[in-house]
């Protein structure tokens, strides 16, 4: 599908301002609409919405792909509806420098579900919540009772659980089901509060000119709702129920014993003796609630790497071939032409690059890749085509700021004469350059990270996959910093490059 030239910001809804500790759905996230219109701005860019678990990485932590994270719900509109009390609300503590706070999950969650729980004790089922039930329960279902039985299970793997639970008997789920009949019904609440809240957002977006670009992340995770209901799907060692393999990438930019992500791997054989049902469900369910599809590890379509269970590393797998065009052409049979961009870093082959032109997706550049080698380097500019997507960095990179402050001499020579400068120490603003460089390109289409715009170093750095622990958490806490001076700015560079 061709884009429009355009541009947008990268920003996880958690990163906005709240004092809740984390960022949600309420009044910050209609000021950064406001600050992305008044900014010329045309495209918002999200990480995946779903509940997360350890570590809380939207991208291999999911207890479920359809479902939303309770977290972002606004407290504030549950007051409006009359299930709370603001006298009852109390704020978390924030950190001394609005630029660079932290979400302190261990301290988010207790406090948020404990209004959540609240508003349930108050809420009253009406006609609207039936329907989103009811329409909803082709994945509702599977995903409360898991995320219950996971909790009343103390928070073990399901495939720790009772074996008759974790084979999914249906006496035992009946069963189950009737004991855990006031949690399942607080998750379903939970459920259709979030995509209430989210769909009010979007429409509030979309009537500004502006579309959500949604992700979806390759793989799920081992303990989720998608798993344990449809285990099949996946290559799972037959009595433990531990991943057989895992997905992961081989060493790489970032890592130089590669990326091990733990999820498993589809068994592509068996989805596609079902016309790849559960995928086209998925991009179904996410085009409901987005308007454009980022789809994240592209690659692992064509091929992907497969570890060994019990490995400790990404370096002892292998490359398998993936669905490849048949699952796109089933796709665009059952949806039609879809609006989808292609993340296609990594180790890309010819092959990748004849799958994601087959479908005209636009793959990504991504600027702090461009100086590490000699003129031929494809992220430098001047290679760029249209149909294709530039960020600066992307989620899993540094910031511009944190990346020039680690960069080695030769890259930052390299930058200082690509952009017309004798030497690097007359490059004031690297993250400014890095926007500018962004905006002026032909790519049809460029994104921003927020982190970025705001001038923010390394210490603002969303994730970084060389680590596990300690990711995903960081957030600004004053909207203030969208400041009227810096919404101009991008819009007269948005402006000058026809954005």
């Amino acid at each position: 599908m061709a884009f429009q030239r355009a541009s947008g910001i990268l920003l996880h809804p958690t990163c906005l301002p709240s004092r809740f500790g984390i960022g949600d759905l309420g009044r910050s996230a209609y000021d950064f609409i406001n600050f992305l219109e008044q900014s010329g701005q045309k495209l918002w860019q999200i990480l995946p919405l779903g509940p997360t678990g350890l570590e809380h990485s939207p991208y291999i932590m999911n207890f479920s792909t359809f479902a939303g994270n309770p977290l972002m719900i606004d407290l504030d509109q549950l007051v409006e509806a009359g299930l709370l009390n603001a006298e009852d609300l109390t704020s978390l503590p924030e950190s001394a420098d609005p630029a660079y706070a932290k979400v302190d999950f261990a301290q988010v969650i207790p406090h948020k579900f404990k209004y959540l729980q609240q508003a349930f004790d108050r809420f009253q089922p009406d006609a609207t919540y039936e329907q989103f039930c009811q329409e909803q329960s082709w994945w509702l279902e599977d995903y409360v009772l898991f995320i219950s039985l996971f909790e009343a299970n103390g928070n073990l793997p399901w495939n720790q659980w009772d074996p008759a639970l974790a084979k999914r008997e249906p006496a035992a789920l009946k069963q189950a089901a009737e004991q855990l009949g006031d949690r399942i019904r607080f998750h379903q609440f939970l459920q259709f509060t979030f995509f209430q809240q989210w769909a009010k957002l979007r429409r509030y977006a979309n009537d500004k000119g502006i579309q959500i670009v949604g992700d979806i992340s390759i793989y799920v995770c081992h303990n989720s709702s998608d798993v344990w209901s449809a285990p099949d799907m996946f290559k799972l060692d037959p009595e433990t129920y531990d991943p057989a393999f895992m997905a992961g990438v081989p060493p790489d930019y970032f890592s130089a014993t590669g990326q091990l992500w733990g999820n498993p791997v589809y068994d592509w054989d068996k989805l596609e003796q079902t016309d790849f049902a559960w995928w086209v469900n998925r991009f179904k369910a996410t085009l409901l609630y987005v308007d454009i599809v980022r789809v994240d590890h592209f690659r692992g379509f064509e091929a992907y790497w497969q570890v060994p269970g019990g490995e400790t590393t990404a370096m002892n797998g292998e490359w398998i071939k993936g669905p490849d065009a048949k699952f796109f052409e089933v796709l665009k049979q059952k949806l039609g032409s879809l609006p989808v961009m292609a993340e296609d870093l990594g180790i890309i082959t010819p092959e990748v690059e004849l799958l994601r032109d087959r479908f005209n997706f636009p793959g990504m550049r991504i600027l702090q890749f461009a100086f590490g080698g000699g003129a031929a380097n494809p992220y430098l500019p001047h290679h760029y085509i249209s149909n294709c997507v530039v960020y600066p960095g992307t989620h899993d990179n540094d910031t511009a700021i944190g990346w020039w402050n680690t960069a080695n001499d030769a890259e930052k020579q390299h930058v200082a004469e690509y952009l017309g400068y004798s030497s690097s120490n007359q490059i004031q603003n690297i993250n400014w350059e890095f926007i500018q460089m962004a905006l002026a390109s032909v790519a049809d289409l460029a994104i921003l990270p927020l982190q970025d715009v705001l001038g923010l170093d390394g210490r603002a750095r969303m994730n970084d996959p060389r680590y596990n622990d300690g990711q995903w958490r960081w957030r600004f806490t004053q909207s203030e910093l969208l400041t009227p001076e810096l919404s101009d700015r991008l819009m007269r560079l948005t402006q000058l490059y026809s954005r």
